[in-house]
């Protein structure tokens, strides 16, 4: 080997080998910022979750014909806490008490659980669907909420209510297949189901804790849209028409 060749070949090696070292420094600069990003997504999402918005399943049929049984919807929670419910609106709230029957255990394997609590933390999925209710505001605290008048419509503050959103047993023009009269407390809401044959609202829960009103504290967020399925996309309409001068006569 000449005295030429042997200062070539250490130079070719020390070469690969600061080639080698910038690959893997690249390597995990790459690593580091793929997971920088991931924990930058993940408190996102737990924060737009905590303060803004969250989904939530429709696990009955409650709601129909406006939710559908496992629809997907997303609920902006700025409501109540910054923004006043209105008229109309279809709310998610935490059972008052009894309102829901007692969960009884499920034997659930360990893995898709993990992965469900996963899911849910960044708002991807609703394992407490089942803990909470949806239905729509009738009253809201101070109002007069009575049904039904002789043309068998629901009537808020002496305000006859014309209901577009209901569905009804066939050859049924009455909103509500019991009548009643309350006014609602401070601090309170009445809601029904727009299924309103088929709903275990506020009129069958005047037994329970709270007498079938709902504390607004209970009350998670607002539904404002059907996420999933695609075909379903859609906003969720509070009709404002339907209780145009109810404010007007109300306490």
């Amino acid at each position: 080997m000449t005295t030429e060749e042997q200062p070539s070949q250490q130079s070719a090696a020390e070469s690969a080998t600061t080639d080698k070292r910038r690959r893997t420094r690249s390597m995990k600069l790459f690593v580091r910022d793929v997971v920088l990003i991931l924990i930058a997504a993940i408190i996102i999402s737990v924060g737009i979750k905590a303060f803004l918005i969250r989904s939530f399943y429709i696990p009955s049929g409650s709601m129909e014909n406006t939710l559908q049984i496992n629809d997907r919807i997303i609920v902006n929670e700025l409501v109540p806490r910054f923004v006043p419910i209105e008229h109309g609106d279809v709310v998610v709230f935490r059972d008052p008490g009894g309102w829901l029957p007692p969960r009884q255990p499920v034997d659930e394997n360990w893995f898709a659980t993990s992965v469900d609590w996963v899911l849910s933390v960044v708002g991807l999925s609703a394992p407490d669907s089942n803990d909470h209710l949806i239905k729509r505001v009738i009253g809201l605290p101070g109002d007069k909420v009575a049904c039904c008048n002789t043309f068998g419509q629901m009537t808020v503050n002496g305000v006859p209510l014309d209901e577009p959103y209901l569905k009804l047993p066939h050859g049924v023009t009455k909103a509500s297949g019991s009548d009643f009269s309350v006014t609602v407390p401070k601090d309170s809401l009445w809601v029904m189901g727009d299924n309103r044959y088929d709903s275990l609202d506020s009129r069958y829960n005047t037994t329970k804790p709270g007498n079938g009103f709902v504390p607004i504290e209970n009350v998670v967020g607002r539904a404002f849209l059907v996420s999933w399925p695609v075909d379903r996309w859609s906003w969720l309409d509070n009709y404002p028409t339907v209780f145009n001068g109810v404010e007007d006569k109300g306490q």
